[in-house]
């Protein structure tokens, strides 16, 4: 993953393992897709509501709310066109343990930043994962499906990183990014394989 993780700067690849399990139950990886969709899109109305006060962030967030319900509803008609149900949300332990780095008691700048690394490391690996399905999953449509997800989680990716950097000077933002790699990669460590996860 050496490419990889020049360009989204993951410290630690996601086990090859996962992908092979991921396939094996087409419906839980789907559903559990979609929600995450869901939970982007909730997300960027989150940080647009708290932050409106940075016009920046209502401009280029607005369009993404959109896009990130688009693939929600791209992966329920995957579903769908598969006869499968999208079935109950899970809880996302992933995102739970990455919510924990965000640092509290601090400035509203300070916090903005925060949220945008939180969301572009969440990017990041999703993209990460989504490149696994699309090599590695035997379906050639869900292959495809995934490569074009892919591309749209790195450009999510980089419009995170880009709009902390517009906020706050780019070497505060730099270092704490690291910060947040890093602290990905003890948690990814402790996480369970699981195939009926995106995380």
């Amino acid at each position: 993953m050496s490419k990889e993780k020049n360009i989204l700067g993951l410290q630690l690849p996601t086990d090859p393992r996962w992908a092979d399990l991921a396939q094996i139950s087409i419906e839980a990886i789907l559903t559990d897709h979609a929600y995450c969709e869901q939970k982007a899109a909730s997300n960027c109305i989150s940080i647009i509501t708290q932050f409106p006060n940075f016009p920046n962030i209502v401009e280029k967030l607005s369009p993404l709310v959109t896009e990130e319900w688009g693939h929600f509803r791209m992966v329920v008609r995957e579903l769908k066109r598969r006869k499968l149900s999208l079935g109950l949300q899970r809880k996302d332990a992933y995102v739970n343990e990455i919510r924990k780095i965000i640092k509290s008691g601090i400035g509203r700048k300070e916090l903005l930043v925060e949220k945008l690394l939180f969301s572009a490391l969440i990017e990041a690996r999703s993209c990460e994962r989504f490149k696994l399905l699309s090599e590695k999953i035997a379906d050639k449509d869900l292959k495809r499906f995934y490569h074009d997800l892919m591309v749209a989680e790195a450009a999510h990716y980089r419009l995170f990183i880009d709009l902390a950097n517009a906020v706050m000077d780019e070497a505060i933002v730099h270092q704490r990014w690291k910060e947040f790699l890093a602290a990905e990669a003890e948690i990814m460590k402790t996480l369970e394989i699981r195939g009926d996860r995106i995380h």
